[in-house]
């Protein structure tokens, strides 16, 4: 098929000559393409980039390389396209009308305007169709159209106001149900069920529901309402001094019986301690108080010891019994404690874990005290400290000896049944934690072990045709893979590549996203279902959206459809994103709270979302200084790429082509930032780097 050229092809700009083998009819900015325009008689499209501008690209390939977009710019428009490095000068003029008429701006930048050169529309990037209450480029072309043969008159008078009410038709767009409102009325319904006393959201039996506080992060960081971040704080703080958490051995217990976080049901999950991880990391990095940190730490204590089989898979379960009696593995009687510490020490866990010698709670049954003891604490260790008069690093210290006398006697101890099954779906959700704490604790041992798993999971319960079992146990791999299996490892896939920047992980993910597709997919109407179209023929095929104890698949998926879209320029996949968002808006609009990872996947789709690739040398001190500092802070709605600058030919090329225009900055490692699909410029520095990730808009 033979090339056609556009009449960019004669200009020198990189960026220009980029676009030259569109079929777009594309002008440089000129004499020659206004007069057309005045001949014509069709409105400009002025479209402003750069060379290594991400989204300048997305909007290029997705829509400027499209047939069917093209057809309709020739039509409609004269279009031109300006380099803003090489024509800063327009490009300041029209980046300040966008700003004026939009509020925000960057690249690429998109103008429309009369012939005589004056804007009567702006905006920045634009996908080929509506999606996520952002008007396609199609749409946008029809509607242009339409005004300027119905109502030029008014365009050349009142240009603000037809920008005014373009602006509201994307507001408008049908289908778009889930926005920001969506997102307020989910944290006022948990608002409303927020336990001020205790912690958590309603009450007894209180579950941990770590998603809702991983939502309410993203809140917080969306609108800096403070009582988001003091609710997960309030409640991650509750449940870590509660019975609910495993004092001697780690580990968060499956729920609380009572509203207070006491008495637990003791049975322990994975699950619940891959995602309690999850939110005591973030919220690490969101406040910097290390005991966070050290929870996380002793989560993944847990779960190495405990529940990490030989094969580098994780196990599923601990049972709440042993020996017939729930908890009696983890309760204490006052005898046990003087017989195996000191005076000293047994006088010190007596106050700081309130135990008594009729012992702390009540049997249901007989509502009587048993005389053993669940070990709790009723503050900080920082004010037991004050009120012990000890330093508080004293006293951590002086705890954990007695911790550690304590574990080694219990470990004696009949355990509680462990089920060994290792399930694809839960071990992708502690791949993704322990990869992320890796990342925010800088702990290799935490990304060996999640790569092993990893490793165990493709290697053992993964068909000869790419395809998933669901679990495994004693040597046998049976029962084929659910939608959940497929979402969640490709999380904990996704969360390995943003560890590591190893790129099998990153094309496994898009491997197995594909097979999650193409089995799972509604074609009718969107959605996933939980079965795949070749499973067993029950009496219905069911999709699921509900956030319960785990995270509904279509909810992960509709985040990891976003991130990869977003690393791939595969737009199918963020179309899909947008079924998902539809699909289900109705079921879910009543009791958004119910669905609050579906909530997290809204604020990533709604954005700001941040793009960022890290161009450096791979081994340099300024390339880890940079990782590491985005590491530190809390920026949740992130895609990264790393590129080998030492590299001739980086195979992270073959995912994210977009990235070779991208090189260091004056010898260092650069950070090169879009937001909302528009393009900051790149930096070596790291203070600079995270301010534009702390930003929500592009500025002058």
């Amino acid at each position: 098929m033979e090339r056609t050229m556009n009449k960019l092809v004669y200009e020198k700009s990189p960026y220009l000559l980029q676009h030259a083998e569109n079929p777009v009819n594309w002008y440089p900015w000129g004499d020659e393409a206004f007069k057309k325009a005045q001949e014509e008689n069709k409105p400009i499209f002025l479209s402003i980039g750069y060379s290594t501008c991400h989204w300048c690209h997305v909007m290029a390939h997705e829509s400027f390389e499209d047939h069917e977009v093209a057809r309709l710019m020739n039509k409609v428009f004269i279009s031109i396209k300006v380099d803003k490095e090489e024509r800063p000068d327009i490009d300041k003029i029209y980046m300040t009308v966008c700003q004026l008429m939009t509020n925000s701006g960057g690249w690429p930048l998109t103008i429309i305007m009369t012939p005589d050169k004056k804007p009567f529309f702006a905006g920045t990037y634009f996908p080929k169709e509506s999606r996520f209450g952002r008007i396609g480029l199609v749409d946008l072309i029809k509607r242009v159209e339409d005004l300027w043969k119905d109502k030029k008159d008014e365009i050349y008078k009142t240009s603000d106001q037809i920008t005014n009410a373009l602006l509201d038709i994307t507001v408008e767009n049908p289908g778009l149900k889930l926005n920001e409102k969506t997102l307020l009325k989910a944290f006022n319904i948990l608002r409303s069920r927020f336990d001020e006393k205790k912690g958590g959201f309603g009450s007894a039996p209180k579950f941990p529901t770590p998603h809702n506080l991983l939502f309410l992060l993203r809140y917080w960081k969306r609108t800096g309402n403070g009582d988001a971040l003091r609710m997960v704080e309030k409640t991650l703080q509750a449940m870590r001094n509660g019975g609910i958490y495993d004092h001697i051995g780690f580990g968060f217990h499956r729920y609380s019986t009572d509203a207070e976080w006491f008495v637990p049901h003791f049975e322990k999950m994975l699950y619940d301690n891959a995602l309690l991880a999850l939110a005591y990391l973030e919220v690490y990095q969101a406040t910097k108080n290390p005991d966070y940190s050290q929870t996380a730490n002793e989560i993944f204590t847990y779960i190495l010891r405990d529940m990490t089989s030989p094969e580098g898979g994780f196990y599923s379960a601990e049972d709440a019994d042993s020996e017939g009696e729930e908890g009696k593995f983890y309760i204490w009687t006052m005898r046990e404690i003087e017989e195996y510490l000191d005076k000293g020490e047994a006088e010190l866990i007596k106050k700081v874990f309130n135990i008594e010698e009729a012992g702390n709670y009540l049997e249901e049954a007989t509502k009587k005290k048993t005389g053993s003891n669940i070990l709790h604490l009723k503050e900080s260790l920082s004010n037991l400290a004050r009120e012990l008069n000890f330093e508080e690093q004293d006293l951590r210290v002086k705890l954990e000896v007695i911790r550690e006398k304590l574990f080694n006697v219990r470990v004696k101890r009949i355990h509680p049944h462990k089920d060994d099954k290792i399930l694809t779906d839960w071990n992708g959700l502690m791949i993704a934690a322990l990869a992320r704490g890796a990342q925010i604790l800088s702990e290799p041992l935490y990304l060996k072990v999640a790569e092993k798993a990893a490793k165990f999971i493709l290697n053992d319960l993964r068909k000869p045709n790419g395809r998933f079992f669901h679990r495994y146990r004693d040597g046998s791999r049976e029962i084929d893979a659910y939608l959940d299996d497929y979402a969640f490892f490709v999380w904990g896939l996704l969360e390995l590549y943003e560890t590591t920047f190893d790129n099998f992980y990153l094309k496994t993910a898009i491997e197995l996203n594909k097979a999650q597709i193409e089995h799972f997919w509604d074609e009718s109407i969107g959605g996933f279902f939980f079965t795949a179209d070749d499973g067993e023929k029950l009496l219905i095929r069911q999709k699921e959206i509900y956030d319960g104890a785990i995270p509904s698949g279509n909810s992960v998926s509709m985040l990891n459809l976003l991130k990869l879209a977003q690393l791939t320029w595969d737009h199918d996949l963020e179309q899909k994103a947008d079924y998902l968002n539809r699909v289900f808006a109705e079921s879910v609009k009543n009791n958004t709270a119910a669905y609050s990872n579906l909530m997290v996947a809204i604020d990533f789709a709604l954005g700001p979302t941040y793009t960022l690739v890290i161009a450096g040398d791979t081994n340099s001190q300024d390339t880890k200084e940079m990782l590491n500092a985005i590491r530190e802070n809390f920026i949740p709605n992130k895609s990264i790429i790393f590129l080998p600058t030492e590299q001739s030919s980086p195979e992270i090329l073959d995912i994210a082509e977009f990235a070779k225009y991208y090189e260091q900055v004056d010898g260092k490692a650069a950070a090169y930032i879009c937001i909302n699909q528009t393009c900051k410029p790149a930096t070596n520095q790291i203070n600079k780097m995270l301010e534009m990730l702390e930003s929500k808009w592009i500025s002058h």
